[in-house]
């Protein structure tokens, strides 16, 4: 069979082919090499938000000022194409100011509410510092993150496609913040914590800015190729051993569950929802896709776990006195839960020993 003819049927059965998987893998590399000469030192950093945007969730950097959170959505927004809005949470921020409202216009002779669109019309929104606006105004967000839509006055206006919130929130001054609640925090498919970057790095940045301004990025991704890429990541083929490693993950963060190890029976007061098994597994097949793999391994899932599960469990007061954390948690059920949870069948054990004594004894 011709390697045109494997191709063919590759696609036709659903499953990606060498070509696709390096095709696909070649346009990730130029999203990240564009995204390294505006964010330095931050690697794993700038994979785990490609792996986000590829898996179509909405992500959430939590990092000190200055690390670069903003510039990284920017450059996200530039080298993809998407059109892009960037809205300042702030206490007197109203949830109006966000999706829009109807305003009374004149036409025609006659007086009608028209609805104006607010900057969550765009492809990607920067809710920057989201924790500073009052939850009535976050609560705005629930709807667009959810089904891609707002309803203003009982009318629905669908969102452009792909629509993505990427927020923004720092760990000091919290005075005078609004903590995300819980059900916000489930719409974000990433929480990832940015941090600092080594002398290395910071002398790269002083150099870069001494001999001028960073360089203008340019669309590497056009719409058409990232619908492309989206299809493909649906294609990743996810086994059956791996979507039963990720339901024993989740499953295992409830602390009532007879399977749940000792120290999350502990220390965890609410563990993750079904929605957190889903963007694993689809954040999965992203993190396979980047690494130019056609199905997804137990190593994917090790690696979005802590973006996925450490802002879906909420811990008890008594952890924080064992200087237990939610990613420490993480690490801990990823050590605790076994890859392979089904055990060999026994007649299958013993069917192979009998086997290995028959192959033994030809040999001799």
């Amino acid at each position: 069979m011709s390697d045109a003819s494997v191709a063919t049927s590759d696609a036709s059965s659903g499953l990606l082919s060498p070509e696709e998987v390096a095709a696909a893998q070649g346009k990730i590399q130029r999203l990240l090499d564009g995204l390294g000469t505006a964010i330095l030192g931050q690697q794993e950093l700038l994979e785990l938000a490609v792996i986000c945007i590829l898996g179509r969730g909405h992500m959430l950097l939590e990092g000190l000022p200055g690390l670069g959170k903003t510039e990284l959505v920017k450059s996200l927004s530039a080298l993809m194409g998407l059109s892009f809005r960037r809205v300042q949470f702030t206490p007197d921020l109203l949830p109006g100011d966000i999706v829009g409202s109807p305003i009374l216009e004149e036409q025609g002779g006659t007086r009608r509410l028209v609805f104006h669109r607010g900057p969550i019309f765009a492809n990607l929104l920067l809710a920057d510092e989201i924790n500073r606006a009052t939850p009535k105004t976050q609560s705005a967000l629930l709807e667009a993150m959810q089904e891609r839509r707002v309803t203003v006055m009982g009318e629905t206006h669908p969102l452009p496609g792909p629509f993505f919130v990427l927020a923004t929130q720092n760990p000091i001054e919290l005075e005078g913040t609004y903590p995300l609640p819980e059900a916000q925090l489930d719409r974000f498919a990433f929480k990832i914590n940015v941090s600092g970057v080594s002398s290395n790095t910071l002398e790269a940045i002083i150099t870069k800015r001494r001999h001028g301004q960073p360089p203008e990025l340019g669309v590497v991704i056009s719409h058409e190729e990232l619908e492309d890429l989206f299809a493909m990541v649906d294609r990743v083929h996810l086994p059956s051993a791996v979507a039963n490693y990720i339901a024993r993950l989740v499953t295992a963060t409830h602390p009532q569950h007879e399977d749940s190890p000792s120290e999350c029976r502990r220390f965890v007061k609410y563990g993750a929802s079904p929605r957190a098994a889903i963007a694993m597994s689809d954040a999965a097949r992203a993190a396979a896709l980047v690494a130019g793999k056609p199905n997804v391994g137990f190593d994917e899932v090790r690696k979005i776990a802590s973006s996925v599960l450490s802002h879906r469990l909420i811990l008890d007061y008594a952890a924080r006195l064992e200087h237990w954390t939610p990613p420490k948690m993480v690490d801990y059920l990823l050590d605790a839960v076994p890859e392979v949870g089904r055990a060999v069948p026994e007649d299958l054990q013993v069917s192979s020993s009998a086997d290995k004594a028959s192959s033994a004894s030809n040999a001799n």
